[in-house]
């Protein structure tokens, strides 16, 4: 009979062996709370801390900018494919008051500039030349106006994404200190507002690098149609007064 009981005991050693297994699968299985691995962009820039609010101020002021800009030098740079020949005509004729209506219903840079020169009219060629330099110098700076502001945009955005870093790093060891232990939850957290302070200044840099480069371009392109435009009227001058002395 002891040597049936004997047998009996590994068996039944097994069976509850098992039985505790499943019951700790089964209570592991509950116990186990879903991942969220689903996260919204207003949640992740959250995450970011308080450094985002500048960065987001430093986006939208960016962001204004560009596309204020971009219409003002769009407008600025269009010039009637016929103007100048239609004041070249006024100009041979002799009629600068329709020359002046012409050139004030264009409303463009251009315009505006040789507007200046046709009023001085009558005067040394010297002051009318100087006059219209003057004139497109103001129209320069009405171009570039707020460029710069683009410009140091772009410079200290990714500052401030740094200064998020940093932020993020003195958060992770605080909470060490804290808790006096490392883990994953506790270097979590400034993990996330160490990189995703970082990736936004230097998404807000790059973008306003970009538009403040192009944006100069079309500056440029505007200038140097002035220049152009300028040139064939001094020469148009030229020609006047030389046939009149002829």
């Amino acid at each position: 009979m002891i040597y049936h009981l004997l047998l009996q005991v590994p068996a039944t050693a097994a069976k509850v062996g098992a039985a505790i297994v499943d019951t700790t699968k089964a209570i592991a299985g509950q116990a186990a709370p879903a991942v969220e691995d689903k996260m919204s962009l207003l949640e992740l820039i959250w995450k970011g801390g308080i450094i985002m609010i500048p960065l987001g101020i430093l986006s939208l002021i960016s962001v204004y900018l560009i596309i204020e800009r971009y219409i003002f030098i769009k407008r600025a740079s269009r010039s009637g494919k016929n103007f100048l020949n239609s004041l070249r005509d006024l100009m041979h004729s002799n009629n600068l008051e329709a020359a002046k209506a012409l050139c004030k219903n264009a409303d463009n840079p251009q315009s505006r500039m040789l507007a200046k020169g046709i009023s001085k009219i009558g005067m040394p060629f010297k002051d009318i030349e100087d006059s219209m330099e003057n004139a497109g110098r103001i129209e320069v700076y009405a171009l570039e106006r707020n460029l710069n502001v683009l410009g140091i945009i772009a410079g200290i955005a990714p500052m401030f994404g740094f200064i998020g870093t940093i932020l993020g790093v003195i958060k992770i060891f605080y909470n060490i200190s804290l808790a006096n232990n490392i883990s994953i939850g506790l270097i979590a957290g400034g993990l996330y507002e160490k990189m995703i302070t970082s990736a936004a200044g230097l998404s807000i840099g790059i973008f306003s690098f970009i538009a403040f480069h192009w944006l100069n371009i079309m500056v440029n392109k505007t200038i140097q149609k002035m220049e152009i435009v300028s040139i064939e009227f001094l020469d148009m001058l030229q020609d006047g007064q030389k046939n009149i002395h002829a």
